[in-house]
């Protein structure tokens, strides 16, 4: 498993800092993460290792800034900072609203004691998993608004002709949306359907509607559909071997036991690291993926900081060709710059860190 070639990377960490991060989104909503850094010596001084904790609860990380890190310094690996995590409440005194933020958290100090660790060995993520970095394949993932319209995606496309979108349809869309949305970019160009159909009990949740299921399915015959609700009434429409093909899991899966437990054996996962919480987890359900042939590609969390870069990383090792839902942070902003980058994403010329 590729863990094991970092999991004795040594670590040493002298200092801790949490920053709090705010921007508005395209989505509607302020999304506020956490920065988090861990500093150390290097050969040359004093090296940073960078991570984000991207929980969904503005609460959460206003009381981790005035409460601040717990007390991680020390001398570690890799995995043995991992089991100091295990003995850890990151919520002290407040639990989360969900506890896969605790996920979220935990992910957010693994990424940046990984970063470390590789500057302090004076290395990168690929020299070290003896993989190579490629140009990353990334979609533009955006929703229509309420009431729905194409304005959007026309505006993106004007900035970047060939772009290709990552589409949420809800129950406001209807056969002339779909027929719009096929005029203004085509069917190949969507690549992904996010039905958000396992996300009871969060804002995002879209409830099962089959006529909206079939409408898309069959408007956008090569797009990848993610989460479907699974009820009697939409079950019949994955019952096609073909149509099972494109289907791909995202909100469920926080481990390899969660790949295991859906429907059927996937063709297709989104790997959302944060979910996963810990490296190990998130590099066990990697390997599962590679030697079954199920097919990833990258997910986002509104990443305000270096977690964006760090999920481009892993889309450049692992999935590069894929339609990776990890596009620069400029695709997340509520206005439409003039000038945006096109896919793919070359890979960086600094080759030192987890990022």
């Amino acid at each position: 498993m590729d863990y094991d070639r970092i999991a004795d990377l040594p670590l040493t960490i002298d200092g801790l800092e949490s920053t709090r991060l705010e921007r508005e989104t395209s989505s509607e909503f302020t999304r506020v993460t956490t920065a988090i850094s861990l500093t150390g010596p290097d050969g040359d001084g004093t090296a940073t290792g960078r991570g984000e904790d991207v929980t969904y609860e503005t609460d959460a990380h206003d009381r981790l800034a005035e409460a601040g890190l717990p007390d991680l310094t020390g001398e570690y690996t890799v995995d043995s900072f991992a089991d100091r995590l295990d003995e850890i409440d990151l919520f002290p005194g407040s639990p989360p609203d969900r506890e896969e933020f605790r996920n979220y958290r935990r992910w957010g100090l693994e990424s940046a004691a990984l970063d470390l660790a590789l500057r302090q060995a004076e290395t990168d993520l690929a020299s070290v998993l003896e993989r190579s970095d490629e140009p990353v394949r990334f979609v533009a993932s955006t929703r229509l608004g309420e009431p729905p319209t194409v304005e959007r995606l026309e505006r993106l496309r004007e900035r970047v002709p060939e772009l290709e979108f990552k589409l949420d349809p809800t129950p406001a869309w209807d056969a002339t949306l779909v027929e719009n949305v096929v005029g203004t970019v085509g069917t190949d160009a969507v690549r992904i359907l996010d039905l958000k159909g396992r996300y009871e009990g969060t804002e995002v949740d879209v409830p099962a509607d089959p006529e909206l299921y079939e409408l898309v399915l069959d408007a956008f015959p090569s797009a990848v559909v993610e989460d479907p609700a699974l009820t009697d009434e939409t079950r019949p429409l994955f019952e096609d071997s073909a149509v099972r093909s494109r289907v791909s899991w995202d909100a469920p899966i926080h481990g390899l036991e969660d790949v295991e437990a859906l429907p059927w054996e996937p063709d297709w996962l989104n790997v959302k690291p944060s979910r996963f919480g810990s490296l190990e987890s998130l590099f066990e359900t990697l390997g599962h993926c590679t030697d079954r042939g199920i097919r990833c590609y990258g997910g986002g969390q509104f990443e305000l900081g270096v977690g964006r870069d760090q999920i481009q990383t892993l889309a450049s090792l692992y999935y590069p060709d894929s339609p990776n839902d990890v596009a620069p942070r400029a695709y997340n902003d509520p206005g439409v710059e003039s000038e945006l980058p096109a896919s793919p994403l070359e890979p960086s010329a600094t080759r030192v860190g987890f990022r």
